[in-house]
């Protein structure tokens, strides 16, 4: 397997699915956030924070694919991503690993995948025990692009 052919995820898991991000759009990993709530804002923004200066908005990804709230005391974690240039806080249970696989193993989203899960997915992969969606960022967050108002 040729290098150029392997891509590097780290993986997440929301309501026990395994996804992959792209090690490159992964900006930071954290835990245990202080959320300021932002008044109007669609129900799946959790609120914002403050980065290291830069204000971050936080999105929970089991709202916003329609999923039950996380039941556990645990908080999760979140990984930041960057959208259109604006930095995210993507709410997530958990973040595993990184796994370099080869692309030329990736495959199309099946149909008979959970609707929610289809919606946000760029293809799959088949582990040995799962199966490991290849989450598109684009997907996730183009709600928010829909919403911007020009200040």
């Amino acid at each position: 397997m040729s290098d150029n052919n392997l891509q590097e995820y780290v993986t997440i898991l929301i309501a026990d699915q395994l996804f992959g991000i792209p090690v490159l759009e992964v900006h930071d990993v954290l835990r245990g956030l202080s959320l300021t709530k932002i008044p109007l804002a669609p129900a799946e923004v959790a609120g914002a924070l403050n980065l290291r200066g830069r204000i971050v908005t936080a999105i929970n990804v089991r709202k916003r694919l329609g999923l039950p709230e996380l039941e556990s005391e645990e908080k999760g974690m979140s990984i930041v991503v960057e959208h259109h240039g604006e930095p995210y806080s993507l709410m997530i249970d958990n973040v595993g690993e990184v796994l370099g696989l080869n692309l030329d193993d990736l495959q199309p989203t099946p149909v008979t995948l959970n609707t929610c899960w289809k919606e946000v997915s760029g293809g799959v992969y088949r582990l040995e025990d799962k199966l490991l969606v290849v989450l598109q960022i684009e997907r996730l967050l183009d709600f928010a692009g829909s919403s911007n108002i020009a200040a």
